[in-house]
């Protein structure tokens, strides 16, 4: 074990060991119980532990670079303007297409594989009887994060204000909640902080502070975060407009069957 990785497991311990101390605590000194199946449970804070110090490691070593070798290379003069002289400084934003396409779909791709979303996703199937999908719902929320990347790249490469996004968004969900299933609308809104997880916010970030690097005229400090904003923000949109169109289709189907 490398001396870099071993001070990221040290690193993890110490972050994780004051969560364990207050459930052991509660457990102890207040229900006044033992630990059901303890050696399992101390067995299993081992495997977090492990798990998070190499998902960490990982991180620097992989998912950082990656994300911004790739912003860098979809913005690229000789990628952008097909080797032409000139510039960056002379491209539009129809010229940065590939950088939105790949936006969408590492947004989409990431949040897919979000276990978070998944544990959510699960249980609320299991809640609803069925009602809710496991993947109509991962697929919704999914498609929420891969359009507010895009929109987010976009807003990087142009340079315009990240609170007029936010803002019309948040108008747009508040009407959809008027409207929406009373039982999709709680689900949704904690469907725009499943995304903000593990898997989807390391690329993501560094997805924006590599455009934000590379697009003359951009402040990383600046315009290289807020991407995680729209992460959170367009899921809510999609999965409320998804109950609302499934709501739509059944009452279609019920004015067919009479």
């Amino acid at each position: 074990m490398s001396a870099g990785l071993l001070s990221v497991v040290g690193g993890t311990l110490r972050d994780v060991l004051p969560i364990a101390a207050i459930l052991l605590g509660f457990q102890w000194l207040v229900i006044r119980r033992p630990v059901p199946n303890l050696r399992r449970v101390l067995m299993g804070f081992v495997y977090v532990v492990l798990g998070l110090a190499l998902f960490l490691q990982g991180l620097e070593q992989a998912l950082f670079p990656l994300g911004k070798l790739m912003a860098r290379q979809l913005t690229a003069p000789e990628f952008i303007l097909h080797g032409a002289a000139h510039g960056l400084a002379a491209a539009g934003w129809q010229d940065y297409m590939w950088v939105y396409a790949f936006a969408g779909a590492i947004g989409f791709s990431t949040t897919i594989a979000e276990p978070s979303l998944i544990a959510v996703a699960i249980k609320a199937r299991d809640v609803s009887g069925g009602a809710i999908s496991v993947w109509g719902l991962r697929v919704a929320v999914a498609v929420g994060v891969g359009l507010g990347i895009a929109l987010g790249a976009f807003r990087i490469i142009t340079g315009t204000p990240l609170h007029y996004y936010i803002m019309a968004g948040y108008i747009l969900v508040m009407a959809q909640t008027a409207f929406a299933p009373r039982m999709i609308v709680p689900l949704a809104y904690d469907s725009g902080g499943v995304t903000t997880s593990t898997v989807t916010v390391p690329l993501v970030t560094a997805l924006g502070l590599g455009l934000a690097g590379t697009v003359p005229g951009r402040s990383v400090l600046l315009d290289g975060f807020g991407l995680i904003a729209f992460a959170s923000l367009f899921p809510m949109i999609t999965v409320l407009g998804y109950a609302q169109l499934s709501e739509w289709r059944a009452r279609r189907a019920r004015r067919r069957a009479q």
